[in-house]
């Protein structure tokens, strides 16, 4: 069958329920196409093509017929648009023809080959015939509706006859096509001989003009239930059609709280053909924290991707997580094949979304394929989690690797709450829209009903690109400080969106930087083996300041800009040589990321070109490490360290910042934080000293502030910092962001 449906009124109306039913069965029956016929023009429609929860329609007949359109190119259909263009004199010609007629109003609404206006019922009466007979005189005709719109279209364009047109273009049989409307606009497709429903508290006008046209069913639902009852009617589909009848409800066992991230809780290994668990290899304070939540039983899921090899199977879907802490936590692991992961994540991920979220679009590249591979594995990690979810659990999904999961679930779960934590930067829309999927991408997210971001900026990036790709109302805000800074560094702002309205969906938005875990590092520093690493690396520096820069291998963090700068230190100011040491731990990437190959090898020949020109027979400027350290030696570092010196051209928060001071206040150390002011954190930790990386002189001063700085402002600042990190440590972060899920429902003030 082929529904050819008006918009507003009707395929955007009735109960959430009977929507639902209507688009599953629309988006899933392989013997169903979709035809949206509306009054609105193409640009309007738009937005709805990026909700995920709308069917995507085959062909689109937009202003009132005027516009011919393929559903999923938007390209004109031809030979019929050229047909209908050939007779349009042209949107300035009807408008300076229409002029004289100071009475109508124009509809500012975006519009092509047809001319909008409102109108005055009693105003209108008079000076129909001279509009009719202006209109003639250009060739086009005039279409009225409700007495309050008129519309100047081209010569027999209308709904019924565009409809009429493509059904022949198409050769669509004419028997299988049911129209769906609701106003007095949509009375030429029932007079077009089509089947037709008039859903549910349609205008009186068109229930009164169909009453005697025996094709014509009027439905008892309103919008989408209409729909579904015209269908049962006419038996377009078969009475036991499986497709037809909704999905049953949602099973009440499960878990109640699905953590959804890209890794498990634990890193896996084969021993002797055995799947088995170790602790994580690399450092990550966050999960901990999301662990936390399954201390006091509460049942729950933590869905990753698991391995899955050929060689070892069958594969092991569900295991535990840890029996004895967490006995009411199992890990779902959704099976992925090695290339899956390597395209999805170690490729696709890396190459074409993060340098476009940190504002390197250039370096982005963007493949069709590898994008299909992206949404396979956002699908089964929404199939994963609708499988584990109890009825109204609540679903926390966590960063850019699984954008398309939100579109998924809610469509298989309408009874689940989503919530999405964003990690990475989130740029505006001058930078994301370079991503050719980007409509899709924000259609899903808007499919939550919390989003968290870590600062104010991330969040208004993130609005100003949904305002960019559709109508959206700001419904609730909020003032940035005192927690954050306003217009005191780069990414500071004075007001935060907190609630947005799409559509007929809200979205509650917050700003969350992750806290760092200073639980594990004051229990790190109370070890013997930390200790005596402090004590060998104090010895070793001896009277020198030690600066300590800590980053992965990327061309985000800004690592040749800061080799530069301390090049430029030494040059201009002879007097630190020999008493500064910069420390360079640069964890390098997977060996299958080339991408970064070219990046080591210019900051290895930097620090060979520093080291050369100012080493002593006692003093190395930079020590240079491509290699990841275990985190109690990291700490060990930061502990010995004068200045942390964190120079990110572009970065979402930054940690490592908030676990230096962390450690140095535990030591009770003075220690210097020099920040860029392009990090996520510099907007929250007040007492850092803010840097410009893209500013060559403004990143030496910065240093040289630091390494010149007295003692007592050295401590005030830490103090200040330290009040910060520890306060808003990561368990309160977990806390602070689970409590603003569970708030959401709360209507906009």
């Amino acid at each position: 069958m082929i529904l050819a449906t008006d918009l507003d009124g009707t395929f955007l109306a009735g109960s959430a329920a009977q929507r639902h039913r209507l688009y599953r069965l629309v988006d899933q029956h392989p013997g169903i196409a979709l035809v949206f016929i509306t009054g609105r023009g193409l640009e309007a429609v738009m937005p709805l093509l990026s909700d995920p929860a709308i069917p995507r329609p085959d062909y689109i007949v937009c202003d009132v017929g005027a516009t011919v359109v393929h559903g999923h190119t938007l390209q004109p259909l031809q030979p019929l648009q050229s047909m209908i263009d050939a007779h349009w004199p042209g949107e300035q010609v009807v408008a300076e023809a229409m002029r004289p007629f100071t009475a109508l109003q124009r509809q500012d609404v975006p519009q092509e080959r047809r001319c909008s206006y409102f109108c005055d019922p009693a105003t209108l009466a008079p000076l129909r015939a001279q509009i009719q007979q202006t209109a003639a005189e250009l060739g086009c005709d005039v279409l009225y509706s409700a007495d309050r719109y008129l519309d100047i279209l081209p010569p027999d364009t209308d709904k019924g006859r565009t409809l009429a047109a493509l059904a022949r273009l198409l050769e669509l049989p004419r028997e299988r096509i049911l129209v769906a409307g609701d106003t007095l606009n949509d009375l030429s497709m029932y007079q077009a001989g089509f089947r037709g429903v008039c859903v549910g508290e349609s205008e009186p006008a068109l229930t009164a003009a169909t009453a005697d046209l025996a094709n014509t069913y009027h439905a008892h639902e309103p919008g989408c239930g209409g729909i579904v009852e015209a269908i049962e009617h006419f038996g377009l589909l078969a009475a036991d059609d499986p497709y037809l009848h909704a999905p049953t409800a949602a099973r009440a066992q499960g878990a109640e709280l699905v953590m959804v991230y890209h890794r498990l809780p634990f890193d896996e290994a084969i021993e002797d053909g055995k799947l088995v668990q170790r602790p994580p290899r690399s450092p990550n304070g966050i999960i901990p924290s999301l662990l936390s939540f399954f201390e006091g039983g509460q049942r729950g899921s933590w869905v990753a991707w698991g391995i899955d090899d050929p060689k070892h199977r069958p594969f092991q879907r569900h295991v535990q997580v840890d029996a004895q802490h967490y006995p009411t936590l199992r890990a779902t692991r959704v099976p992925l094949s090695r290339q899956d992961v390597d395209i999805f994540y170690k490729r696709f991920s890396k190459e074409a979304f993060w340098p476009m979220l940190h504002v390197f679009w250039e370096r982005a590249r963007f493949r069709e394929d590898d994008w299909q591979v992206f949404l396979k594995v956002n699908r089964r990690f929404a199939e994963a989690v609708a499988d584990e979810a109890a009825h109204g659990a609540t679903v926390w999904i966590h960063d850019y690797n699984l954008w398309m999961v939100p579109a998924a679930l809610r469509e298989l779960r309408p009874d689940l709450k989503i919530a999405f934590f964003h990690h990475t930067y989130f740029p505006s829309a001058d930078v994301f829209n370079v991503v050719p999927w980007r409509r899709e991408i924000i259609g899903s997210l808007l499919c939550c009903d919390y989003i968290g971001f870590h600062i104010p900026r991330q969040v208004e990036n993130f609005v100003d690109v949904v305002r960019g790709a559709m109508p959206a109302e700001r419904l609730a805000w909020e003032s940035c400080a005192p927690r954050f800074l306003t217009y005191g560094c780069a990414v500071g702002l004075d007001t935060m969106t907190t609630r947005l309205r799409v559509g007929d969906r809200d979205v509650a938005l917050g700003a969350h930087p992750v806290g760092t875990d200073v639980r594990r590092i004051r229990n790190l520093l109370a070890r013997a083996e930390v200790r005596n690493d402090l004590f060998k690396l104090r010895r070793e520096i001896g009277a020198r300041k030690l600066v300590l820069s800590v980053e992965r291998l990327d061309y985000t963090k800004g690592t040749l800009a800061k080799l530069e700068a301390f090049e430029r230190v030494l040059e201009q100011y002879p007097e630190h040589c020999g008493k500064v040491t910069l420390l360079m731990v640069c964890v390098p990437a997977a060996r299958e990321m080339t991408v970064y190959r070219t990046l080591q090898n210019q900051i290895e020949q930097a620090v060979g070109r520093i080291n050369g020109r100012f080493s002593r027979l006692d003093w190395t400027p930079v020590r240079f490490f491509a290699q990841a350290l275990p985190f109690e030696q990291v700490v060990a570092h930061y502990a010995a360290a004068q200045v942390m010196w964190i120079t990110p051209l572009r970065d979402g928060l930054n940690l490592v910042a908030k676990e230096f001071v962390a450690t140095q206040g535990i030591e009770g150390t003075p220690g210097v934080l020099v920040l860029s002011e392009f990090a996520g954190a510099a907007a929250e930790l007040k007492g850092a000293v803010l840097t410009n990386p893209h500013d060559p002189a403004d990143l030496a001063a910065g240093l040289l502030q630091a390494l010149s700085m007295p003692e007592e402002e050295a401590s005030a600042r830490l103090r200040q910092l330290q009040g910060i990190v520890e306060y808003y440590d990561v368990d309160r972060w977990g806390r602070d962001f689970l409590a603003a899920v569970e708030g959401s429902d709360t209507p906009a003030s």
